[in-house]
């Protein structure tokens, strides 16, 4: 028996050595960890269960079968993150350039499919170069067996991509299913073609880092959800994200410790709002006065003019979904609303309770908008919020204008406490616009035009721009002093713990995409 535990021992030394030190050196040179150093700072210390150790590729084509190294490229397994069990998969860039083939696909299949049973969270460190082009359709077939474990897990347990390298071609789609993308920068990449593709096809010059990396998707494609300095901080922020999420869609949502101090009044919120409803101020300091402690971001620099994030209030994890009125006044737009929606989706298929606070003067107008599909895509906010059915509650702090009144979570989308402070403005529009049109021919026929339509607004501030209205049809449940904001959400999403919804039997409905 001696003979055999060596020479177990032996072989698990050579998987673990992957393609060998120089590898290794390389891979450290380009300031990047290996698959099995990112595992130890990602996972709680020696929770680490690894699986298919010993599997390696079958293809003999090309060469292949001279390059036979244990785990084929792909470390796979389960540990556990704050106590908690999750399923792992790293790629490892040193085999064979992290490429996808055959049995590396099926290793990452198993445990998804083992996840999805157990009901753990899956979570996917990405480096890799692609499918294994040696391979053929086997590979490609690979990358399209993870895409159905991916959309069927979907909503059942939650999903997280760590994409520590290269990941372009059929690669970039997997990632893009999950819930959440985390991306590094200066060393992660994610295009569809490279950038010789792009420059051998339409002409344009554009380095790697201009096409696909981690400060572009974050601003401007949306794809990347997190982007972090180095590695390091971005597994910490994995970390983080997990104490949020629950594990799967029919577990309780994790809790923190809470203890009630005093009458949690936040003074601060009295004083936040200016007098001028034209000028801005950062809904963050709303956020920051109501929340137990940080506030965890979630694409921060994608469509700044609505906030989405994660919190703790009253030691109950919450999304929170906010205009920013210093950002485009807080509008909503195609960007801010596909935003919204995927994160109100995402909070209601796992059940983490949501809080709106609005303050928004309508969908942005133009030209841009409407040619590529604010309608459509306005609607995917709105469908969001019909459709949620955990404990959803709204503040109005200010403007709530037309229709995005509506969409933000109003009483009539099933909303199921909405606040508004003395501030707020609920009405059709602002009271300029609207007495530009209500009053044009009596402002115009007028001996002093000017000093007419400055009567005409604030007649119209006086009779609408207030939650007065709002509040006497019930639309707005209570009109609060905003310093107790935060006593009365705490009590309204106790008042909810319970909380059944329903929507109508059906296959599944159908989103404006």
């Amino acid at each position: 028996m001696k003979n055999k535990i060596d020479s177990l021992l032996e072989k698990r030394e050579e998987a673990l050595r992957g393609a060998g030190e120089e590898r290794i050196k390389q891979q450290h040179e380009k300031g990047k960890l290996t698959a099995r150093e990112r595992l130890e700072i990602l996972l709680d210390p020696d929770t680490f269960e690894e699986t298919d150790m010993f599997v390696s590729q079958r293809s003999t084509d090309f060469g292949l079968e001279k390059v036979v190294i244990p785990g084929d490229g792909v470390v796979t397994g389960f540990g556990k993150i704050g106590g908690r069990d999750v399923a792992v998969f790293s790629q490892d860039f040193t085999v064979l350039g992290g490429s996808l083939s055959e049995t590396n696909a099926e290793k990452i299949c198993k445990i998804m499919e083992t996840a999805l049973r157990i009901g753990i969270p899956v979570i996917g460190l990405n480096d890799s170069g692609g499918a294994r082009i040696q391979e053929g359709v086997v590979s490609l077939g690979g990358y399209a067996d993870i895409f159905l474990r991916n959309t069927l897990a979907s909503g059942v347990i939650p999903q997280i991509s760590v994409v520590l390298g290269p990941c372009a071609g059929g690669a970039v789609y997997s990632p893009a299913i999950t819930d959440f993308v985390f991306m590094v920068r200066d060393t992660s990449y994610m295009f569809v073609t490279g950038p010789n593709v792009v420059r051998t096809v339409t002409h344009e010059v554009v380095t790697s880092e201009e096409l696909g990396g981690a400060d572009t998707h974050a601003t401007k494609s949306g794809v990347a959800h997190f982007v972090y300095d180095n590695e390091v901080e971005t597994l910490l922020n994995v970390r983080r994200l997990m104490e949020y999420i629950p594990s799967n869609f029919m577990d309780p949502v994790p809790k923190r410790n809470y203890r009630k101090k005093g009458k949690e009044l936040r003074e601060k919120l009295n004083s936040l709002i200016p007098e001028g409803s034209d000028k801005p101020y950062d809904m963050k300091e709303v956020i920051a006065e109501l929340i137990d402690d940080d506030f965890f971001e979630v694409h921060a620099t994608f469509a700044p003019n609505i906030i989405i994030g994660f919190a703790h209030l009253g030691g109950q994890s919450i999304g929170i979904v906010a205009n920013q009125p210093s950002v485009l006044a807080g509008v909503l737009d195609i960007n801010a609303s596909i935003k919204g929606a995927r994160f109100v989706r995402f909070c209601d298929a796992f059940g983490i309770r949501l809080l709106v606070l609005e303050d928004v003067p309508g969908f942005l107008p133009g030209t841009e908008q409407e040619w590529n599909g604010i309608i459509r895509n306005g609607a995917k906010l709105l469908y969001a919020f019909c459709e949620a059915t955990v404990p959803k509650i709204t503040v109005i702090t200010r403007k709530a204008y037309g229709g995005a009144y509506d969409v933000m979570n109003s009483k009539h989308i099933r909303g199921d406490y909405n606040y508004a402070w003395p501030s707020a403005e609920i009405a059709v529009m602002g009271p300029k616009g609207a007495v530009e049109i209500i009053f044009k021919k009596e402002i115009a026929s007028a001996e002093d035009p000017v000093a007419e339509f400055h009567k005409k607004v604030d007649d119209y501030t006086a009779k609408f721009a207030n939650p007065y209205i709002a509040a006497a049809r019930g639309y707005i449940d209570e009109v609060i002093i905003p310093a107790e904001t935060r006593k009365k959400l705490i009590f309204a999403f106790g008042l909810l713990k319970n909380k059944v919804d329903r929507i109508p039997k059906k296959k599944h409905g159908n989103i404006p995409l």
